[in-house]
């Protein structure tokens, strides 16, 4: 048989019986007696036609064992080291009850087992003693080996745990529940993107597996699964929010109950506080009491109720606190919320506000607050689209949000984080035409006052691509891709980058008559404000995506909470990235203007909080906040000039980089200062007119020195046209980088070239400061927040010991690592 079929049955040998050193006539073994050598032979020959898992680069190998019929197979003697038993059950047919396991086996495991079959063929047990008679030895591993059939490499088919029938009949790409090994998990996700199999970012922790949702065709998710190992067992997605939506009143408050159990409470009063400015939040769910008071409850009028009568900022409160409620159901695993809510009605319970309030209610909103100091992450799912189109420039609304996350605003002068979502799409507006038309279409542009420089705009994205079976509806946005319902940003470079990244905002189901429509299939789950006459509520948009961030950035504000929030906003959205979807619309060979449509799109992309946290060994972050006085007055001329720069000698891992040669690594650096604006007329065309300071930052190439460094930078000071970039190598390029308030580009180069790019300046460009009449009261002081990030892209490198004695010998105070 070739080997590269890698299948080997053995031949049915009857009942079996215990084997024995016994003969029949003419020396032959009797007919109830199982041939031992031939067996062996058998299996051994088996074992050989399996693929060889070191040459192969494998983890190992999955197999499938079968028992003989009617007979129990020694399941539990099969777990042994280098042997993992996955699922076990039975089949039966004319032959009988056949039982069959599925094991995963690394190179010991298959060689443990090869060992165990010899000791079969060649030796017996000794002798023992048992009522005064002597019972003859059996061969070793006989309970085992003798209940051994047949063994095969496991097809895809092994490691279904669903209903045999459901098992995918084509070859289309299609959603797959991939059961992970919790220690292996990481590594799998990691990867499984080199073989096509799009991993959501949805996680669901039992004590043996982690769960994840993963869309790849059935060759691909079988690649993967025989290249990386870790997958333990394979299902077709069932439960939706849907599920949850449709339970009647009971069922849903057992399930609300199961949760709140499950639930610890550990934000103190002292832990970060995500502040909801929408419509209010219902204090009668058992999910938010315990992290909303009493006296946590605003409204922006004092005339307004406190409750939630429209249901949307009930909603928010669920997502901000737990996420999509569909995955915190499915689990058993304690569930742990690490910070509180404050609600700020912000909207009337009938009508609108008038136009011309709104910057004036929100300030009034965030006011009423901070009468008690606490660390908020503003949240604001609340946009216009009377302003459109206004083509990325500032309004009334969106001036404000940036005075108030400037502190130039606000009872407090103090820095704010606030986000903001980018509005949504009409639905009626698409046609059967491919969708992301319309969302690019300028009448779609982001809304007001999302556009704002300092806020953190929010758009949506999708991996909730999954319908019920025989629904005559197809999905609108691919997995991966832009949700529907998000705005974008179709405006010219002068303005911000918008929106600054993407989550989960549900998806859309199509007719063959337009126009498409939401899908409880397609929802995110969350909390109702009608609580317990509705536990459940679906939810979608810009607003769920807003609420999801909100959760996510207090989270690492919490673990962080001396960082500033400027800090805290490069931190977050410099961990985004693009999926692979996203990433399918850029040419092979992309330049820089290539990214000008995806950053319209999705921001930076979707953001990833291990990547934020994260200081490893092969990839590392670090943290400057610091300040710098941008302008000042010259004492020769009396004119104004820039004044300071900042030069920091980066504690470069110099004898780790020089040790990769010319393997390439990544520096992704992020820049990150709150502007006070200037919304004037004057001001609405250009970008250093508004801004009260623009900072730059820049790298020095490999071989110059500092002197030489210095004085390339002093010509970058006055921006005259296009700017050139560093040897070229960055990879957005100065018109994405040099716009807005935060600053993030990357390149990828050899690591011993960047062991000689350790001098990174920031330094001040035009702003509306740099004025001489405002100079002579003073010269204003400008905080700012730098990440630099190296990855070595998968290669081990003990990049963090390195840096770590080097950061010991600077200030404290003005860098810090992350562990």
């Amino acid at each position: 048989m070739p080997r590269n079929l890698r299948h080997f049955l053995l031949k049915d040998l009857g009942k079996p019986h215990p084997f024995r050193a016994k003969t029949g006539r003419g020396g032959k073994p009797p007919s109830d007696v199982l041939d031992r050598s031939g067996h062996a032979q058998a299996l051994l020959q088996a074992i050989d036609f399996l693929p060889p898992i070191a040459t192969d680069g494998l983890p190992g190998v999955y197999l499938e064992v079968k028992g003989r019929p009617n007979e129990p197979l020694a399941k539990n003697s099969l777990g042994t080291s280098g042997i993992a038993l996955l699922r076990s059950d039975a089949e039966t047919s004319e032959a009988g009850t056949i039982e069959r396991a599925t094991v995963f086996a690394t190179a010991k495991g298959v060689e443990s087992l090869r060992k165990k079959i010899e000791q079969f063929e060649t030796y017996d047990t000794p002798d023992r003693e048992k009522d005064g008679q002597v019972v003859p030895g059996r061969p070793k591993n006989a309970k085992l080996v003798q209940s051994l059939a047949a063994i095969t490499e496991a097809g895809l088919r092994a490691l279904w745990r669903g209903p045999q029938d459901k098992f995918p009949a084509d070859n289309g790409a299609i959603h797959w529940e991939i059961w992970l090994e919790p220690h292996e998990a990481d590594a799998f996700i990691t990867q499984a993107a080199a073989y096509q199999v799009q991993i959501g970012t949805d996680r669901l922790y039992f004590p043996e597996d982690v769960v994840v949702i993963g869309q790849a065709t059935r060759d691909h998710i079988a690649l993967a699964v025989r290249r990386l190992g870790a997958v333990r067992a394979l299902e077709s997605p069932a439960t939706t929010a849907d599920f949850f939506d449709a339970m009647d009143v009971q069922e849903q408050v057992a399930w609300v109950d199961d949760l709140f159990q499950r639930t610890t409470y550990n934000g103190g009063a002292n832990g970060g506080y995500i502040t909801l400015l929408d419509t209010g939040v219902s204090r009668a769910h058992p999910l938010l009491a315990p992290v909303l008071l009493a006296q946590d409850r605003h409204a922006a009028d004092p005339a307004w109720g406190l409750d939630d009568i429209r249901g949307h900022g009930t909603q928010l409160a669920g997502l901000a606190l737990f996420g999509d409620l569909t995955l915190n159901l499915q689990s058993t695993m304690p569930v742990t919320v690490s910070h509180r809510l404050e609600s700020i009605k912000l909207l009337p319970d009938g009508g609108v506000n008038p136009h011309h309030l709104l910057g004036v209610v929100t300030r009034r909103a965030i006011d009423t607050v901070e009468q008690t100091v606490r660390r908020r992450t503003f949240t604001m799912a609340a946009t216009t689209d009377e302003d459109t189109p206004h083509d990325g420039a500032p309004t009334s609304w969106s001036t404000e949000i940036d005075q108030l996350a400037s502190g130039v605003s606000g009872a407090q002068p103090q820095a704010r984080l606030i986000l903001v979502s980018a509005g949504n799409s009409d639905n009626n507006k698409f046609s059967a035409a491919p969708y992301l038309g319309v969302c690019d279409h300028p009448d779609n542009e982001l809304e007001s006052p999302a556009q704002a420089w300092n806020a953190i705009s929010v758009g949506a994205y999708t991996e909730k691509t999954m319908l019920p079976a025989g629904a005559a509806l197809t999905i609108v946005a691919p997995f991966g891709d832009l949700s529907p319902s998000s705005r974008t940003a179709s405006w010219s470079s002068t303005w911000p980058l918008k929106p600054d990244i993407v989550l989960e905002g549900g998806n859309w189901a199509a007719d063959l008559i337009p126009p498409p429509m939401r899908h409880g299939w397609l929802s995110l789950l969350t909390t109702h404000h009608g609580y317990p006459q509705r536990s459940f509520s679906f939810t979608f948009d810009t607003s769920a995506a807003t609420a999801i961030a909100a959760k996510q950035i207090t989270e690492l504000w919490s673990d962080y909470p001396l960082l500033w929030p400027e800090t805290i906003r490069a931190l977050y959205i410099a961990s985004a990235r693009w999926t692979p979807q996203m990433r399918s619309h850029l040419p092979a060979q992309p330049s820089k203007g290539s990214y000008a449509r995806m950053f319209q799109r999705y921001g930076y992309g979707v953001p990833d909080l291990e990547r934020a946290h994260r200081s490893a060994s092969n990839a590392l972050s670090l943290i400057v906040q610091d300040v710098i006085i941008p302008y000042g007055i010259s004492d020769k001329t009396g004119g104004d000039v820039h004044k300071e720069m900042r030069l920091f000698t980066l504690p470069w891992p110099v004898e780790e980089l020089r040790k990769l040669g010319n393997a390439n690594v990544t520096l992704r650096v992020a820049l990150s200062s709150f502007i006070a604006p200037n919304p004037a007329e004057a001001s609405r065309g250009s970008r250093y007119r508004y801004a009260s300071h623009n900072l730059r930052f820049k790298l020095n190439r490999a071989g110059e020195n500092a002197q030489q460094f210095m004085a390339r930078i002093s010509k970058a000071a006055e921006p005259v046209g296009p700017q050139v970039d560093e040897d070229d190598l960055w990879v957005f390029g100065s018109d994405r980088r040099d716009v807005g308030s935060l600053h993030i580009d990357q390149l990828t180069c050899k690591a011993s070239d960047l062991a000689r790019r350790n001098l990174l300046a920031i330094h001040p460009v035009a702003g509306w400061w740099k004025s001489k009449a405002l100079l002579k009261d003073g010269e204003p002081e400008v905080r700012f927040a730098l990440i630099v990030e190296i990855d070595t892209q998968g290669i081990e490198a003990d990049l963090y010991a390195e840096v770590q004695t080097a950061v010991t010998v600077l200030n404290a105070a003005q860098t810090i690592i992350i562990t």
